[in-house]
């Protein structure tokens, strides 16, 4: 059985919906609309910048069985969002398991990032995640995303019952990127030869309209000691990062200086 087949939706659930627009050279948050446990705050520093910065506070202590949470973004031709995260994602243990979509639609020469904290499945968890990703020619995406064993220390090293993160990125109406991360380590072991290999954490970074520097990229990994990486472009100008390691901090800060030399 799918893990989709076995959701059931009684818990929680919560929208965010964020429009940002361009005025004056500056982009700024036109609308925005959040329910329990979401909110969102403007941590911008340089207020006459282009580039807005918004943080996605939770009051949950994580994603809980039954939830299901929806996220709406729309850029305006020519503003730019980069939207943060407040802390690492623990999705717990489920019987009926949680959903979480996205869809995030950018207009000419908008901008939008999102690197969240590492997702934590901790032991039984049953999860289900939908992207979708709407540009037009101009536009710009940084789009990353890091999965850990779940708790490490306390012997829950994909102890996960089930995950499943599809991104799908299109433009101007064609499919360019997809990826799909789907793990059920009771059926394949997660660690054996053709997946993480001995690695307990995997990130990705996809990236289109930014012109990335692959030689460029590739050097800076190369520095990191203790993982594994590959850099390939992909169609439409656009390029994929995928690193393997045994450290959450590390690979998140991977993708944040990554993204930094592409801003």
């Amino acid at each position: 059985m799918e893990v989709a087949d076995a959701l059931y939706f009684g818990g929680m659930r919560s929208e965010v919906d964020l429009r940002v627009a361009l005025r004056d050279g500056v982009s700024y948050l036109a609308s925005g609309y959040f329910t329990p446990p979401f909110k969102v705050a403007n941590i911008t520093e340089d207020r006459r910048g282009r580039c807005l910065h918004l943080v996605l506070m939770s009051s949950s202590p994580g994603i809980l069985d039954g939830d299901k949470q929806v996220f709406l973004v729309s850029v305006e031709e020519g503003a730019r969002l980069w939207l943060h995260t407040q802390a690492y994602q623990r999705i717990f243990q489920c019987k009926m398991g949680a959903e979480q979509s996205m869809e995030v639609r950018l207009g000419r020469g908008a901008g939008f990032c999102w690197l969240p904290h590492p997702c934590v499945p901790h032991a039984g968890s049953v999860f289900t995640g939908s992207n979708k990703v709407y540009l037009v020619a101009g536009s710009r995406l940084i789009w990353g995303e890091v999965l850990t064993c779940g708790r490490k220390l306390n012997g829950e090293v994909f102890a996960l019952s089930g995950y499943r993160m599809r991104t799908e990125i299109y433009l101007d109406g064609g499919l360019i990127l997809l990826e799909n991360v789907f793990l059920r380590p009771s059926v394949v072991r997660v660690e054996s030869v053709g997946h993480l290999e001995g690695f307990t954490h995997q990130a990705s970074l996809l990236m289109v309209g930014v012109e990335p520097d692959m030689e460029k990229i590739g050097a800076c990994l190369a520095e990191k000691e203790g993982i594994l990486y590959g850099v390939t472009e992909g169609p439409g100008g656009s390029g994929v990062v995928r690193i393997l390691g045994n450290k959450a901090e590390q690979l998140f800060d991977c993708l944040n200086e990554i993204a930094c030399m592409l801003s």
